[in-house]
């Protein structure tokens, strides 16, 4: 049978990745809030006549593409949901939409996914299996993925493999990260609560004084990576807020702090929060408070599996050349995590960076934006690894 170019297949769709992609990203939406998008989505898949389940998940949208014979079936996984992030962007397609906008390339995700759906529904009578689309939404902390599974995306088929990728801007243009095993930290939310008494203060001795025992707590965390987690082992502490009192002169009653584990293994990141709460109980108590913590575990660990890993990883080479593909890590979280706890996957990366300063701001900035021909590139793999489980 031939060969498909794949390449050519998304070169060729390259206007219509770009024109989807700048109207999603003019009309950016939060995750559980991605009617349009869904609609969008849903409107464009059942035209090419795929079996459209909307309302997934809230908002989600799973979409089949069966075969015209048996064979496995493979989940290509998009998420849909933007952030509250006021764009600071002047490009002509910059959010419409006040404190919000799509500052992670999920507009180009989706971009893709209905890309792919579009080359794909041109082979069904050759396909020997089956694709199941997933847009996903509330990638962005909220548990989007938690959410589509509980509504019955992985079944009814389930799936034999499932793929996704993301478009990064720390690798650049032409090149993509494929790695085995952990691609992506695991990641949790901890609240510290350092409660003493309050006082007036020009009078700081007749007080207890929370946000000393607080600034305490932050700087002995700062160990517990350094002095507790083994050398060999990836872990990342981060106390990003800090909130105390609502005046100059009065010592408050209560400090709040609030952070972030990531890690890629289990057992390490148990062991930091044991860690963390000895450290703010007892410093607390060293300064005369008291400290309490609650936990909110958000994302799993994104772990590759072998099979899927190679079979991407062949596919980014002959699309990219064996000397464009990455193995790095990141401790950044994806709730893709969840998915690939119960099926073999591979997520990777796509770079998306260029010599335009406008392409180097980091994911989650105001002024995100990525370089449109990576778009070519993340359908070119993705349809090439795809190809491997349902075209022979």
């Amino acid at each position: 049978m031939d060969s498909i170019d794949f390449n050519q297949e998304a070169t060729d769709l390259y206007d219509e990745l770009v024109r989807v992609r700048r109207d999603l990203h003019r009309h950016p939406e939060l995750g559980f809030q991605e009617t349009r998008t869904a609609g969008i989505v849903a409107e464009t898949l059942t035209g090419l006549g795929l079996e459209v389940q909307s309302g997934v998940g809230q908002t989600g949208v799973v979409a089949l593409l069966e075969g015209a014979h048996p064979g496995p079936t493979v989940l290509l996984r998009f998420d849909m949901d933007a952030l509250p992030i006021q764009e600071e962007s002047d490009h002509p397609y910059v959010s419409t939409k006040p404190g919000v906008m799509h500052a992670c390339g999920h507009d180009g995700h989706v971009a893709m996914g209905l890309a792919l759906a579009r080359i794909f529904a041109r082979q069904q009578a050759r396909m020997t299996g089956s694709l199941k689309f997933l847009f996903q939404p509330a990638e962005e902390g909220l548990g989007g993925a938690l959410a589509v599974m509980a509504g019955g995306a992985l079944e009814n088929p389930r799936p034999d493999v499932a793929l996704a990728m993301h478009l990064w801007s720390p690798v650049h243009l032409g090149q993509a990260r494929v790695v085995e095993g952990p691609a992506m930290a695991s990641s949790s939310v901890f609240t510290i609560t350092v409660e003493g008494h309050g006082g007036h203060g020009a009078a700081p001795h007749l007080a207890t004084d929370p946000i000393i025992a607080a600034a305490q707590i932050v700087v002995a965390l700062q160990s517990i990576v350094s002095r507790n987690t083994n050398p060999h082992d990836s872990v990342v502490l981060s106390v990003g807020e800090f909130s105390a009192g609502t005046t100059f002169n009065v010592i408050p009653e209560r400090a709040v702090l609030k952070g972030t584990v990531r890690s890629y293994d289990k057992a390490s990141h148990r062991m930091v929060y044991r860690r963390i709460l000895e450290m703010a109980t007892h410093t607390a108590t060293a300064f005369g408070c008291r400290a309490s913590m609650e936990t909110v575990a958000i994302v799993a660990a994104v772990n590759n599996a072998p099979e899927p890993t190679a079979v991407v990883r062949a596919a980014a080479e002959h699309v990219l050349g064996a000397e464009n593909i990455l193995e790095h890590r990141t401790m950044a979280s994806e709730d893709m995590g969840y998915v690939l706890e119960e099926i073999p996957g591979c997520y990777f990366f796509i770079g998306c960076s260029n010599g335009n300063p406008t392409t180097h701001f980091p994911h989650h900035h105001p002024r995100f934006d990525f370089d449109e021909r990576a778009m070519i590139n993340g359908v070119a793999i993705m349809a090439e690894a795809a190809s491997r489980y349902v075209l022979s």
